[in-house]
C-alpha cells in the first residue's frame, strides 16, 4: 500500500502578507508545494490530501490539478472553524480554525493508509520523503515517527518562528515534544524564546526540532478524536487557542500508547515565513536546480 502525503495548506499567511502556499518561488513560478509533491512522487507516495480553506479551494484546485492530476491522486479537504465534533460550544467571535492538530483531523475521511504530514510552505528535501517511504515499508509496528532537523538550520533572519523541540532517549524514541513560540536568534547570537511566564529561555543551535514532518498511521484519527474534543471543551471559548500536533503526540507518548521514532535525514530544510525570506528561498532552489537535484521543469 502506497503512503499518502497530507499537506497542511490552510494557513492565511498573515506574517507573509498573502497566501504563500500559492506564491511562485521556482524559475517557472513553481510553488514550494510543487517541489514537495515532486519529491513525494519520486519516493513512491500514491496520494496527496491538501488541507485548505474553502474561500480559496477552487483557485487551489485550478492550480494543482493541471500540474499533478495525471501523476498522483489528489484529494482536497477544507479546514473551517465549524469542522468540530458535534455538541461542543465555542466562542461565537472566534475566526480562525484550531491549529495543526485540527488540520490533520479534518482529513479523517480521506486517509485510510499510512501517511506523512508536512507544511505547505516548508521545503523538506527529497531525501526526507525517501526516509519516510522506507520507514513505512520496513516498520512492522503501529508506531509513528518524526523527521527532526537542527534548530540552527530552521531559523528566519526576519522574525520569530515556532518550533516543536524534540527530546529522545537512548533507543531513539521521542520522549516529548515541547512547542516553543517566538523563537529568534538575538543580537548576541544566542537563540531564545519566552516561556509561559514571559521569561527568556535559551535553546542550543543543534537542538532537534520538529518541522511538522510526521509519519502517522490511520490510528491517529482514533486517538486524536478524543483529544480534540477534550481540547475544545477546555479551551473552545478562547479566541486564539490552538490544538498542535506536537501536543497531541506528547500525550500519546506520556500515556504509553505508542513509540515515536526520531528519523534522521541529510535533506536541507528551508521555509518562508516573511516576505523577506522569498529571495533567499528562490536562490536556494536555483542552486539545487543548477546542481542537478531538480530538473528546470518539474511538471
Amino acid at each position: 500500500m502506497k503512503p499518502t502525503l497530507v499537506v497542511l495548506a490552510a494557513g492565511m499567511g498573515s506574517r507573509y502578507g498573502k497566501l504563500k502556499q500559492m506564491d511562485g518561488f521556482g524559475p517557472n513560478g513553481e510553488t514550494i508545494i510543487d517541489y514537495s509533491i515532486y519529491d513525494a512522487i519520486q519516493a513512491g507516495f500514491g496520494k496527496v490530501v491538501f488541507i485548505v480553506r474553502d474561500y480559496f479551494l477552487q483557485e487551489f484546485k485550478d492550480k494543482m490539478n493541471p500540474k499533478f492530476g495525471d501523476k498522483i491522486v489528489l484529494e482536497y479537504v477544507t479546514q473551517e472553524l465549524a469542522n468540530i465534533p458535534d455538541g461542543i460550544e465555542v466562542h461565537p467571535e472566534r475566526e480562525k480554525p484550531w491549529g495543526t492538530g485540527h488540520a490533520v483531523w479534518v482529513a479523517k475521511d480521506k486517509v485510510n493508509e499510512p501517511f506523512a504530514v508536512i507544511n505547505a510552505d516548508d521545503f523538506y528535501g527529497g531525501e526526507s520523503y525517501k526516509v519516510l517511504s522506507n520507514y513505512f515499508k520496513n516498520s512492522d509496528t503501529e508506531d509513528y515517527a518524526v523527521v527532526a532537523y537542527r534548530l540552527k538550520n530552521t531559523l528566519s533572519d526576519h522574525g520569530t518562528v515556532n518550533r516543536g523541540v524534540c527530546y529522545n532517549n537512548e533507543s531513539g524514541h521521542l520522549t516529548k515534544v515541547v512547542e516553543c513560540t517566538k523563537i529568534r536568534k538575538e543580537e548576541d547570537g544566542v537563540v531564545r524564546y519566552p516561556d509561559d511566564n514571559n521569561e527568556k529561555q535559551i535553546l542550543a543551535d543543534d537542538t532537534l526540532v520538529s518541522m511538522n514532518m510526521w509519519a502517522f498511521r490511520p490510528s491517529y484519527f482514533k486517538y486524536v478524536d478524543d483529544q480534540f474534543a477534550d481540547f475544545l471543551k477546555n479551551f473552545g471559548k478562547e479566541l486564539k487557542s490552538e490544538f498542535y500536533i506536537p501536543s497531541a503526540i506528547d500525550k500519546l507518548i506520556n500515556d504509553g500508547t505508542l513509540n515515536v521514532d526520531v528519523l534522521d535525514t541529510d535533506s536541507s530544510w528551508f521555509g518562508v515565513t516573511y516576505q523577506a525570506d522569498k529571495p533567499i528561498v528562490m536562490e536556494k532552489l536555483n542552486k539545487l536546480i543548477a546542481a542537478g537535484v531538480y530538473p528546470n521543469e518539474i511538471y
